[in-house]
């Protein structure tokens, strides 16, 4: 599924430093995104993701067995390398490449819906909500499906702040980072690149705070899904008794599992805690899109 936006991003202030939102065009533009993605070995179980540093090359990733969230044997360390473009030419000549599409994108809302784009949610147009928009009323416990796409910047190496940079902020208090980490492994204690945050940080991390229990970053200018279930922290007057707990997919990989929130994330813990709230997708200055947004309340637990 390639969807083709309507909405362009801001002018960059040169040729270096343009930003792209639509995969077509990318691919037409810049010679070195068809290189992003994964692979699979034709001749071994070896698998492959790739992705374009700031200086041109590649950081390429291999994983036996599958790829993460898809049979990657963690058991054997994944192993990161640069390649220059002549090194991943003659490389990838074996190699076939993988397109993963999410299982549950395009999910479509069940009849009982509470939000659904574009009226539950400030600012669609076309059917794309951009980044720094939120829904348009205070929810409690819910159940969400929404789908992202992050923009192809290739003057930041993955990890950088700045490379895609969004994140579903619940209640202003927690927030599921959003980000290009595409092809980075979060159990590495090291990498071939500087990495430019720390892994808590990083794309289906709840920020700062707890690191996603797989990667299931896909590439830039692929349509992503998080499948989020919610339960809002229970008071009785202004006394917290139980804690806001929280459930997430990635692409349809289970990344945190029914987690207990017993504060709020990153400068969300240093908020006050909410029985009900907005949710927010955060802007960083990034043109994140997303698409096929609704939720679902649950009864107070």
């Amino acid at each position: 599924l390639i969807f083709t936006a309507s909405i362009s991003a801001k002018p960059a202030k040169s040729s270096k430093e343009k930003i792209w939102i639509d995969p077509v065009k990318a691919n037409a533009e810049h010679p070195k995104f068809k290189y992003i993605g994964e692979y699979k070995s034709k001749t071994t179980d070896h698998f492959y993701q790739v992705t374009l540093l700031k200086d041109g090359q590649y950081l390429i990733t291999t994983y036996e067995k599958g790829l993460p969230g898809r049979g990657w044997d963690k058991t054997i360390t994944a192993k990161s390398e640069i390649f220059t473009q002549d090194q991943l030419d003659q490389a990838s000549k074996n190699w076939t490449k993988v397109l993963y599409k999410s299982p549950t994108l395009g999910k479509q809302a069940p009849e009982n819906v509470t939000l659904k784009m574009p009226e539950g949610f400030s600012n669609v147009t076309d059917g794309i909500l951009m980044a720094g928009e939120k829904t348009t009323k205070e929810v409690g416990s819910f159940k969400m499906h929404l789908e992202f796409m992050l923009p192809f910047k290739p003057h930041q190496d993955p990890s950088h702040q700045d490379n895609g940079n969004s994140g579903i902020y619940i209640f202003n208090n927690y927030e599921i980072q959003v980000l290009n980490t595409f092809a980075l492994d979060y159990l590495a204690t090291q990498f071939p690149i500087k990495t430019k945050s720390k892994n808590n940080q990083w794309c289906g991390c709840l920020y700062k705070m707890k690191l996603a229990d797989v990667n299931m970053t896909l590439p830039p200018l692929t349509w992503q899904t998080y499948d989020i279930e919610f339960t809002a922290p229970v008071f009785e007057g202004e006394k917290k008794v139980k804690n806001a707990r929280l459930t997430l997919h990635h692409n349809g990989v289970k990344i945190h599992d029914d987690v207990e929130l017993k504060k709020g994330t990153g400068a969300g813990a240093r908020r006050p805690q909410l029985a009900k709230g907005h949710i927010y997708f955060q802007e960083h200055g990034n043109p994140v899109q997303y698409r096929n947004i609704w939720l679902v309340e649950e009864p107070k637990p």
